[in-house]
């Protein structure tokens, strides 16, 4: 299989999020047929469901990889159960880490176990901004452009963490 660039999204508001998401771009960095390019800022966001929990720390990692988006898949699961993940039914619940495959290369994929782009991957500016700041210019399957995309993104109180030690 050829190399395809993917676009990972992290988060985590568990278990000290910030090195969680370290040991994250760790394991990203450790995967079989992978290489780790690039990592964006850590990003503080309020979280998306249930009020009555922490806040995020979130990022953006760029791969290239020649694993399937399958392969991939199960070994962003793997890194995450590895770091405690649980998967407890509670959508949008608190967690010590996510990891989300956002794009794989411009393939749009429909799956029972994988949907890509990410499902509300345009209503999530902790996922934009980070993902902006490592690739300006990229284009999404739809053909629309990241400045696009960034027009109808505003921050609501999303902040970059600077030297990620917040």
């Amino acid at each position: 299989m050829r190399s395809v660039t993917s676009y990972i999204a992290l988060g985590s508001n568990l278990g000290q999020p910030i090195e969680q998401l370290d040991q994250a771009v760790v394991a990203l960095n450790e995967m079989p047929d992978t290489e780790l390019l690039q990592v964006s800022s850590y990003y503080r966001s309020a979280p998306m469901g249930p009020q009555e929990q922490p806040d995020y720390v979130n990022a953006v990692a760029c791969l290239i990889t020649t694993l399937s988006a399958e392969a991939l898949l199960d070994q962003l699961q793997a890194i995450e159960h590895r770091q405690g993940r649980t998967r407890q039914g509670l959508r949008w619940g608190p967690r010590t880490l996510d990891l989300d495959i956002i794009m794989y290369a411009s393939k749009v994929i429909q799956t029972p176990r994988l949907t890509v782009p990410h499902t509300g991957l345009f209503e999530r500016n902790f996922v934009l901004y980070p993902l902006q700041e490592i690739s300006p210019n990229l284009q999404f399957p739809d053909g629309r452009t990241m400045s696009e995309v960034m027009e109808n993104c505003p921050l609501d109180g999303l902040v970059r963490i600077e030297n990620n030690n917040a």
